[in-house]
């Protein structure tokens, strides 16, 4: 697949601040609750210290969080990454969709964690979870998470075009995590508008179990996590 051309690439920063913004990025993304407005002090801290790049757009986003109201912003997420199908955080969704590929797909991530020494619990998430490959990167194996994200490139970008869409608050999050990884070239850019327009492909009978959109299924409540920044946070754990 073309999308996979620059799984050979090589991250352009340095990997202490790779780290950090994939950490900072993963906990961005994930369900708004009174945990995240507590840390943002902490990941304000983090922020400051990484490139221009990164630093930009992650301090707008956590500008955004101290002065929106949480009931509002978390009614915002739902309707952002539960119900939009171009703004799923789940990689292979774009590229699979409702098809058996799709289980073959997360098979992979699975096998990638478990090459790493972890098993993971599918019970809790899907192995394609954009925070739980940036965590995993952060925490475990960076190299492997890289090589995963690279992979799936084209998820990423999707999801980027879908948040430009909707002028998503998310937007700059994304496009922290946009400028660790490598720029997409020629035709990939091509390609990637075609996917954008047309959707991810669809099967209407015989799906496996893997297939289902994970979008169908009910939010869990958010957990109360004391994991920080700095701390390893078991991969599939409730977050």
């Amino acid at each position: 697949m073309k999308w996979r051309r620059h799984r050979d690439a090589r991250p352009g920063i340095r990997e202490k601040d790779l780290v950090d913004t994939w950490q900072v990025v993963s906990l961005l993304l994930d369900y708004p609750d009174d945990v995240l407005l507590q840390r943002v002090p902490m990941l304000r801290g983090v922020v400051e210290g990484l490139p221009e790049a990164q630093r930009m757009p992650l301090l707008e986003f956590l500008d955004h969080l101290t002065s929106a109201r949480l009931g509002a912003l978390q009614r915002e997420y739902v309707d952002t990454f539960d119900v939009t199908r171009k703004c799923s955080l789940h990689l292979t969704y774009f590229t699979s969709g409702d098809t058996r590929r799709r289980g073959v797909a997360l098979v992979e991530f699975k096998q990638a964690y478990r090459r790493a020494g972890l098993e993971f619990d599918s019970e809790v998430e899907l192995p394609d979870h954009l925070c739980v490959v940036l965590e995993f990167g952060a925490m475990q194996d960076w190299a492997t998470a890289w090589h995963l994200l690279t992979r799936h490139r084209v998820g990423v970008e999707v999801l980027r075009a879908g948040l430009a869409q909707r002028d998503s608050p998310w937007l700059p999050v994304l496009e922290a995590l946009r400028s660790t990884l490598p720029p997409l070239e020629g035709s990939d850019t091509e390609a990637l508008l075609r996917l954008v327009e047309q959707g991810p492909p669809q099967e209407e009978v015989g799906l496996e179990p893997y297939a289902i959109d994970p979008r169908l299924n009910p939010r869990p409540e958010p957990a109360d996590t004391t994991a920080m920044l700095g701390t390893t946070i078991p991969v599939g754990a409730p977050r």
